[in-house]
């Protein structure tokens, strides 16, 4: 889950730089979402800003949903939106798959939770071990559960306090990881040393200088890092595919040299998959042939219930002992979540379910590029699996310093004018990407496209002056 903050208000400060069309566009969705207006009043009388997740914050205010099938959801005022944020990757699965609404409404008459471990834990864990190439696993709820033990592990079996991580990627809100997610230009530093910058009040210092923040895509500059602190390092962790930051691909040997790295230095690597786990069949290691220490797995594997994984071989997983090596948590393993990660797994992200969620997603990009090229518009479409982003921008995003070029402001522009037209473009951000599912149809992206052709030319004229808010 990976959403952020963006100041609307600089927006509306803006208006008069920016065409009459964009004004006419944030007039028409408040006019259409009265009740999600209303909605967000009510909830702000007891709950800081209306929201549960600081990233769900924008302005002038969230949508809120009433209900959600398929490829389909429905706000608050009964607006239908074709859906391609899908839970910010959540959803591969689709919203309410019959198959598993089926399931689980068996399961809950059956008891949600025992304080003792479910039968279908061992055939769920050994499908996703077979799936994801691992020895052992641990099941978590969350990816920040997850991605805190995975570190936690790394430290305890390696000896070492300091973890390295990438510039502009975001591993869960928990404080080892709470560094350099969203930096800003003046507190960055060197763009091959860039300075470990807090992304929360709260943390203590000492934790922050822990972290070791290399550049992505930048393979000279890590190894340079990693070989300077190369007796203290833990482990390297990062999104195979950084996805707080648009769509980053990694360039050709970037993760197989940090496999050889992290080798030579001791250190475990660490696949922060809680999104491209859902991405391709069997995840990044299947689209990139980089095989790490560690998994993380989350989001798509519970088909909408909370559920993540820490894997990998038995050298390490079997290190786990209890009164050694602490994880815990009463839902972990939770029937609900158990029994839907074994349908979600093994009845509906198949092989042929995986393909054709591919092929819209590819059928969306092309999509994407061709009307781009008829308009001449500065974007950039980066995408890859089942997801994918438009950057307002002109040349490619690699990493967090390039990401800071695209126009923040044209895209929410270009946001704003989507969901007026029934479309959920892709999650809420130019830092996010779309989702497609296993519910998707042609018929679906043809209508994105459509709505897309419709306002491709306003995305000529106009822009506000809009900057990223880190949303912690």
């Amino acid at each position: 889950m990976r959403e952020t903050v963006y100041s609307m208000r600089a927006f509306e400060r803006r208006l008069i730089d920016i065409m009459q069309s964009w004004e006419e566009e944030l007039q028409a969705f408040r006019r259409r979402t009265k009740k999600s207006a209303q909605a967000w009043e009510t909830a702000k009388k007891r709950i800081p800003f209306g929201v549960n997740s600081n990233y769900r914050l924008v302005d002038p205010y969230p949508l809120y949903v009433r209900k959600a099938k398929g490829s389909r959801i429905w706000d608050a005022d009964g607006t239908e939106y074709i859906d391609f944020c899908m839970a910010f990757g959540a959803l591969v699965a689709g919203h309410s798959h019959p198959v598993l609404a089926k399931a689980m409404r068996e399961r809950v008459s059956n008891g949600t939770i025992f304080g003792f471990e479910s039968i279908d834990a061992g055939p769920l864990a050994d499908h996703v071990c077979r799936r994801f190439g691992l020895d052992r696993l641990k099941f978590s709820m969350t990816g920040l559960d997850a991605t805190l033990f995975a570190v936690r592990l790394a430290r305890a079996v390696t000896g070492r306090r300091r973890i390295l991580k990438f510039e502009g990627c975001y591993h869960g809100s928990h404080d080892a990881l709470m560094v350099s997610i969203k930096p800003k230009k003046e507190d960055s530093g060197d763009r091959r040393r860039p300075n470990p910058v807090p992304s929360s009040k709260g943390l203590l210092p000492e934790l922050v200088q822990t972290a070791v923040v290399a550049p992505f895509n930048d393979l000279a500059a890590t190894e340079a890092l990693a070989n300077e602190h190369a007796d203290d390092i833990a482990g390297i962790i990062l999104e195979p595919v950084p996805m707080n930051m648009g769509y980053v691909p990694p360039k050709p040997g970037f993760l197989g040299g940090l496999r050889k790295v992290a080798t030579e230095i001791g250190a475990l690597l660490i696949f922060d998959e809680v999104k491209t786990c859902g991405k391709w069949y069997a995840g990044a290691e299947e689209a990139f042939g980089v095989t790490p220490d560690v998994k993380v797995l989350g989001k798509a594997i519970g088909g909408g219930f909370p559920l993540a994984a820490v894997g990998g071989p038995r050298s390490i997983m079997d290190q786990v002992v209890p009164g050694q090596i602490g994880h815990a948590g009463t839902f972990n393993a939770n029937p609900l979540s158990i029994s839907a990660g074994l349908v979600t797994m093994t009845k509906i992200l198949t092989r042929s379910g995986m393909r054709h969620a591919q092929q819209i997603g590819d059928d969306l990009a092309k999509g994407y590029r061709d009307i781009i090229g008829d308009h001449g518009l500065e974007m950039v479409v980066q995408a890859g699996g089942i997801s994918g982003t438009v950057h307002f921008a002109r040349r490619q995003v690699t990493d967090w310093r390039s990401f800071q070029d695209v126009d923040v402001g044209r895209w929410w522009g270009y946001y704003t004018a989507m969901l007026n037209r029934g479309i959920v473009p892709m999650a809420t951000g130019p830092d996010e990407q779309w989702t497609s599912s296993v519910a998707h149809t042609k018929a679906d992206v043809s209508r994105h496209l459509d709505a897309f052709e419709d306002v491709a030319e306003s995305m000529k004229r106009g822009r506000a002056e809009m900057s990223l808010v880190e949303a912690v």
